[in-house]
């Protein structure tokens, strides 16, 4: 480390670590067309993520029909010579760079409370398996960071939570609604086999209580659900074949099903559990994050579709 740098305290515990990043360097400011224009108060921003967003004018608070709460403009671009454009998109790092000078404008004047802060550092710290003040430095130094640049990385989850909840929850009941028949759940058991015989003879055997579905299906199940003794789930209900999400969507719990043909396999089916979804908090800011990402990728195709076609690789 080089002499003057900021030093990093560490303090552990076997439960639940924490990082402590003190006496932070301050890094450059934001330019004025980039100056965030949520909140009062200005947050720390690492360079390197202040720099790739210097041409990303910030996120607003103006809502509309048409378009998510934060907006950016579609025509301002990080200022990447051409040549490194086209070196980025070679190697695959174009779209996520863009991604998160995106994050970046959208998150930076979030505030965040102490707890919050120090969730996040406690997650970077675990997260990196970070154990020691010395673990802390090492680190750094192999990913050519600053102290900022830790900070940033330890608050950004908690950055997006936040901007997620203030700007996109008012249309996550919205989104669920249209989304439930997706987030329904279903645990079922599940044997397949080609021989439509075998598997009425299977189907009567567990139906007249002469074997276990589970053991039958570990004998002649042909599909990857063997392995797990028939049983499927839970996963989202429309995960599954239509004419079986439509078999499940209308069978009781501990149901047996008639065999079913599906294309060349025959299944003998049994629903477990059905769960529907509920309009939980947890639900709440699943869907605020989904609509968040949702954005973020108009936005880098905005960006995209705005650059000049003389960077764009051949």
């Amino acid at each position: 480390m080089s002499a003057g740098r900021p030093s990093v305290q560490s303090r552990m515990t076997f439960a639940s670590p924490t990082i402590e990043l003190t006496t932070l360097p301050s890094p450059p400011p934001i330019p004025p067309t980039a100056a965030p224009q949520v909140g009062a108060a200005s947050q720390r921003v690492p360079a390197s993520a202040a720099g790739v967003a210097s041409s990303v004018p910030a996120a607003t608070s103006e809502t509309s029909s048409e378009a998510p709460a934060a907006r950016l403009s579609r025509t301002a671009l990080p200022t990447i010579p051409p040549e490194l454009w086209r070196s980025l998109a070679r190697h695959g790092l174009l779209l996520p760079l863009l991604r998160q000078s995106v994050i970046t404008a959208a998150v930076a004047a979030v505030q965040l409370s102490e707890e919050e802060s120090t969730q996040g550092r406690q997650g970077w710290g675990a997260a990196n398996r970070l154990g020691s003040a010395e673990a802390v430095l090492q680190h750094l130094a192999s990913h050519g960071m600053e102290e900022a640049d830790a900070l940033w990385q330890a608050e950004l989850p908690q950055r997006i939570s936040r901007h997620c909840l203030e700007h996109f929850a008012h249309r996550a009941e919205q989104r669920f609604l249209a989304r439930k028949n997706q987030l329904d759940q279903v645990i079922y058991s599940l044997l397949r086999v080609e021989d439509g015989a075998l598997a009425r003879e299977l189907y009567l055997r567990i139906a007249e209580g002469e074997a276990d579905f589970a053991e039958l299906a570990a004998a002649y199940s042909q599909g990857p659900e063997r392995s797990t003794r028939g049983v499927v789930g839970p996963v989202p209900l429309l995960q599954a074949h239509p004419s079986l999400a439509e078999v499940l969507r209308t069978s009781r719990p501990g149901q047996l099903r008639v065999p079913l043909r599906i294309e060349q396999w025959w299944l003998v089916v049994r629903l477990e559990s059905l769960r529907s979804a509920s309009f939980t908090d947890e639900m709440r800011d699943r869907m605020a994050r989904e609509l968040f990402d949702e954005w973020v990728e108009e936005e880098v195709q905005g960006l995209l579709a705005a650059q000049p076609r003389s960077a764009v690789p051949a």
